[in-house]
């Protein structure tokens, strides 16, 4: 079944020391049409992974605005959650050995929370494939429903298209963050390009005192003295987190006192999280200046991102990757992989690197680590490319648009 997300309080009002008070009258002018609409967004969970860090402020600024928006999510067992997993991962040109009894555990708990759905809206917005048949389920809803598809899918499987496809194409409208995302044998109404975006004032991107980050550092037995690369990423073979230490083991032949810190939440929609944690701290064979750290709280988070002197995303898919500009947010120069997303807010050269094979990365990460004046440089350049691109903010009225 579905569930009610407890939502905290935003006020519009908040945001106007950063977006200005002309962006912020400019978002109200949007909304005043749409005062007292009916909005309800579905997703797999409440916490873990950018979906729901995303909805956590999106959904108050709605209300914010005049509008009557919810959240729910499912309620569900592993069972259905090790299928949607495998969906995931096939939808990002991963292996699928689909079953029948697969299909049953996703389509049956689709089912039920459609029949949950009690309540009329005028727009409901179904983010990702976990819920994406409740609409099949629910055929006498007099909403209009959009799919917001927050995945890479520029080479998905064609078993998962096949068996999803009726379900996508029952919505009047669909969300993707790139052109490419956009499946080309699929008949689809209306489809709308937007990029997902992070919240300045969120304990995870609120600026932090330099003292505290260091004790945040100490604490986890990591030396801020000495130099950092982070990585900030669940833990599964998409974000390659083996990837990241062979960079570590090539830069720590220039910089031996080099340190790596990787962070990861465990969503309770990824089953396989604890698996690759396990598997990533075998693969780092011990080494004492290699930190392997799960769920952290926001702050901590934060700091280590702060405290970083190069933030890596070494993803070999990623549909966007909001950590990449909570780094950039932060004044953190980042190197990362060309692809998906990234490229959109990781300008190379200008405010970091982009990056391909291992040893492109080391020797990026090395550059940097012996340019201070050229890694603060790409830190501010950084920051004011969120800012202009990719706040909350910016995707509210993304919402407002397709809302209208």
């Amino acid at each position: 079944m579905l569930q009610d997300v407890v939502l905290s309080n935003r006020s519009l009002a908040g945001y106007v020391p950063i977006i200005g008070e002309k962006q912020a009258d400019l978002l109200e002018e949007a909304a005043r049409p749409l005062m007292g609409k009916r909005v309800l967004h579905i997703s797999a969970t409440p916490f873990g992974g950018g979906v729901a860090e995303m909805l956590h402020p999106l959904v108050p600024l709605m209300r914010a605005v005049g509008i009557d928006a919810n959240w729910k999510v499912i309620l569900g067992e592993s069972e259905f959650f090790d299928v949607t997993k495998s969906f995931h991962n096939a939808l990002q040109g991963g292996r699928l050995h689909l079953t029948k009894p697969m299909e049953t555990v996703y389509l049956s708990l689709n089912k039920v929370c459609a029949e949950s759905l009690q309540e009329d809206f005028d727009i409901v917005i179904v983010h990702d494939p976990q819920p994406l048949a409740i609409r099949h389920f629910y055929p006498t809803s007099k909403a209009k429903w959009i799919c917001r598809c927050h995945i890479d899918t520029t080479a998905a499987n064609k078993t998962i298209w096949s068996f999803l496809k009726p379900y996508i194409e029952e919505y009047d409208a669909h969300i993707f963050t790139l052109k490419e995302f956009v499946p080309q044998d699929i008949a689809l109404p209306k489809v709308h390009l937007f990029q997902p975006a992070i919240d300045p004032l969120n304990l995870k991107n609120i600026s932090l005192p330099p003292a505290q980050c260091k004790q945040i550092a100490i604490s986890y037995g990591v030396d801020p003295k000495r130099p950092i690369i982070a990585q900030v990423s669940r833990f599964d073979i998409w974000k390659d987190p083996f990837g990241v230490i062979d960079v570590y083991r090539l830069v720590k032949e220039e910089f031996s006192q080099v340190q790596l810190v990787l962070i990861g939440s465990m969503a309770s929609d990824d089953p396989e999280g604890w698996e690759y944690f396990c598997r990533v701290v075998n693969y780092a064979e011990g080494d004492e200046n290699v930190h392997i750290l799960a769920n952290l709280g926001d702050i901590e988070v934060n700091a280590f991102q702060r405290i970083a002197n190069v933030v890596i995303q070494k993803s070999v898919r990623e549909a966007f990757g909001l950590v990449v500009s909570e780094a950039l947010w932060k004044k953190r120069p980042v190197v990362a992989g060309r692809v998906g997303g990234i490229p959109l807010q990781v300008k190379d050269n200008k405010n970091g690197f982009l990056a391909s094979k291992t040893e492109e990365y080391a020797n990026k990460i090395c550059k940097l680590l012996r340019n201070d004046t050229l890694a603060k440089k790409f830190g501010e350049n950084g920051h004011k490319w969120v800012k202009d691109k990719f706040l909350i903010t910016r995707l509210l009225s993304d919402y407002l648009t397709i809302i209208k």
